[in-house]
């Protein structure tokens, strides 16, 4: 056996397990959902119907509801936690800040946090009667509580203020490694031409963090459409499905309703769809020339 040969079978030696474990328990269930997608009814009595699935997509009052939902959250908390995760990583990676180790534990720490628990901690806290609201009154900020969980604007509102908290943190980190690897050299010869704080974070920062932004704006874009456990566990979608996400939608289709995995997988796939073009979108307004 030539020693290229040989070299070629130690290293799929070293692979071959994982790559039969992603197939078996990544790519087979996903080509399984997709066959799925093109059928109806439960159990043994599956049967093709074609493209009646997607058909019924765009006339499923619910599903467009949950699109409807979720592109809210995509459209709002996705900016707003990227703004505020780029502005803290900023005061974060200032040298003359002390105690930065406690403040950057304390900022990611939400991400560690289990999702059910913290969930139903929000739901708690957002109740009528909950700690918010007896600030907020206590403080002579509202007259009356805010129904949170139970007026739809709000439980919108909700749910974001939930999400924004739990992934901030996890961008920051991602822009703090960035700042950390820019020469401070740079930010000495602007300081020295004259460019205040303002034009050196759009004229340096921003430029050259510009990967890493629209990595963690794909990758916050798909967990968004991906949203299930926070208006699970906060509001079940409610009032009258105002806060209903896809994910949700596929749950509910799945094992809340009556049995429909055919069109569970449908809508499944359309999350998927998704993610491509607003993948490719972010590739082309992001400048990556490989898109």
């Amino acid at each position: 056996m030539s020693l290229q040969r040989r070299t070629a079978l130690t290293g799929w030696s070293f692979v071959i397990l994982a790559v039969v474990m992603i197939f078996a328990f990544y790519f087979y269930p996903m080509i399984q959902a997709l066959i799925m997608s093109f059928k109806t009814g439960t159990g043994q009595n599956m049967h093709f119907t074609g493209w009646d699935n997607y058909n019924r997509l765009f006339k499923d009052a619910t599903f467009i509801t949950s699109v409807k939902n979720t592109f809210v959250y995509l459209l709002i908390q996705v900016p707003i936690m990227i703004v505020l995760a780029l502005f803290i990583s900023v005061l974060l990676n200032d040298s003359k800040l002390k105690f930065k180790g406690f403040f950057r534990t304390a900022i990611f720490l939400p991400c560690v946090t289990s999702l059910v628990a913290y969930s139903v901690i929000f739901k708690y806290l957002f109740a009528t009667n909950g700690l918010v609201n007896s600030m907020l009154t206590h403080l002579h900020i509202v007259s009356t509580p805010i129904q949170w969980i139970t007026d739809p604007f709000w439980a919108k509102v909700t749910i974001i203020i939930a999400i924004t908290w739990r992934w901030t943190g996890y961008n920051m980190i991602f822009y703090l490694s960035g700042l950390q690897n820019i020469d401070g050299s740079i930010y000495e010869a602007a300081r020295i031409d004259g460019a205040s704080a303002v034009k050196q974070f759009f004229s340096i920062t921003i430029p050259l963090l510009k990967p890493i932004i629209l990595f963690t704006s794909i990758t916050s874009t798909i967990g968004t459409l991906q949203l299930f456990d926070e208006v699970m566990n906060i509001t079940k979608g409610g009032p009258g499905n105002a806060t209903l996400t896809i994910s949700q939608y596929i749950y509910n289709l799945s094992f809340k309703y009556t049995a429909d995995f055919g069109y569970a997988a449908t809508v499944s796939y359309s999350i998927l769809i998704m993610i491509v073009v607003l993948s490719i979108i972010q590739f082309k307004v992001g400048g990556d020339k490989n898109a």
